[in-house]
């Protein structure tokens, strides 16, 4: 058995003049939602074996909040590849994840992740967690997929099982849509 669980980053800022998105910082709302987030799965004892992240500044300082929330440092391999990747580049990042790790955390970018996430688990009538990632994965969203295999390499489209999907919102109101 795998377990992927998939993390956007937190809700960056569009205020700062920066020449590069690449370079763009989080928010105070994300990184508010990044320490809840980071709480959550301390809360729900998610472990990882291995973690990768897209090296953008968002991502960067959303890794940095969730360890404050978290407890402990998630210490991800840095991974330009993830930095805007589609589904697809996504996928080949997962099949060379190592061997010996059997809960992976995968740090990235929209609409990547979502279209991932779609991709890996099946579309079944009644799949309210599904249809949730499908309505929208905001910022700070996390999703757990777990996979019956013991290959990274093994995971195709539809092989996945969702068994979480937490927004931000769901853990702390305040942190949903800004009217």
């Amino acid at each position: 058995m795998k377990t992927l669980t998939v993390l956007r980053h937190a809700k960056s800022s569009w205020d700062d003049a920066v020449a590069r998105d690449f370079d763009r910082p989080l928010n105070a709302r994300g990184q508010r939602a990044a320490v809840t987030v980071g709480r959550h799965m301390r809360g729900d004892g998610l472990t990882f074996d291995h973690v990768v992240a897209s090296p953008a500044v968002r991502i960067v300082e959303t890794v940095e909040q969730i360890e404050t929330g978290y407890g402990s440092a998630l210490a991800p391999a840095w991974d330009r590849r993830i930095y805007l990747a589609s589904a697809s580049t996504l996928l080949d990042v997962i099949h060379e994840l190592p061997d010996g790790a059997d809960s992976a955390l995968l740090i990235g970018h929209n609409p990547g992740l979502e279209d991932l996430v779609l991709m890996l688990v099946p579309d079944r009538l009644g799949d309210q967690l599904r249809d949730s990632v499908e309505e929208k994965f905001p910022t700070a969203a996390l999703a757990v997929i777990t996979f019956d295999t013991s290959d990274w390499a093994a995971i195709r489209s539809d092989t996945g099982t969702l068994v979480r999907f937490v927004r931000p919102r769901d853990l702390d109101p305040a942190l949903g849509p800004e009217q």
